[in-house]
């Protein structure tokens, strides 16, 4: 098993280590989002792409480092904006999104290493991640009391 993407950019000192908050208390679950496995996987995942993408250089503010901040943080702001409408229809199509936008971030970081900002260890410990939640969100879909899909997630 491929060690999680923060290990991996800790052990190759690519991790800012004063910015990272080990002593914040996390609220008690208020919403409905918070009682769901994958949204705090997503947002694990999006802790990690932020820290990640320090480290890439300058050049990249606007290009790779906005887009896989974007794409991360779609992913659990997606599932927490479906998870409060009111229809489990509703909630589908955010996932949906939230999926999308999963593969997005795959996307980007496949990018990433192709132009040598990310090692490769990094690069498939990031994937592992991303192809666990996604199938985790497709999971969570397919529960929905939905009668028909518009888009097959498998």
């Amino acid at each position: 098993m491929s060690p999680p993407l923060l290990q991996v950019a800790e052990a190759r000192g690519e991790l800012h280590k004063d910015r990272v908050n080990k002593t914040s208390p996390v609220p008690l679950p208020r919403f409905r989002f918070q009682k769901l496995d994958v949204w705090h996987d997503a947002r694990s995942l999006n802790r990690d792409i932020y820290r990640m993408t320090v480290t890439l250089p300058p050049e990249e503010l606007y290009g790779l480092t906005s887009q896989n901040r974007r794409a991360a943080n779609s992913i659990s702001a997606n599932i927490a904006e479906g998870s409060g409408r009111n229809s489990d229809r509703d909630f589908a199509r955010f996932l949906e999104q939230s999926y999308g936008s999963a593969m997005e971030l795959a996307s980007h970081l496949f990018l990433a290493h192709d132009l040598g900002y990310l090692a490769g260890d990094t690069l498939e410990a990031s994937l592992v991640r991303i192809d666990k939640m996604a199938i985790r969100i497709a999971a969570l879909n397919r529960s929905l009391a939905i009668k028909e899909r518009k888009v097959r997630l498998d």
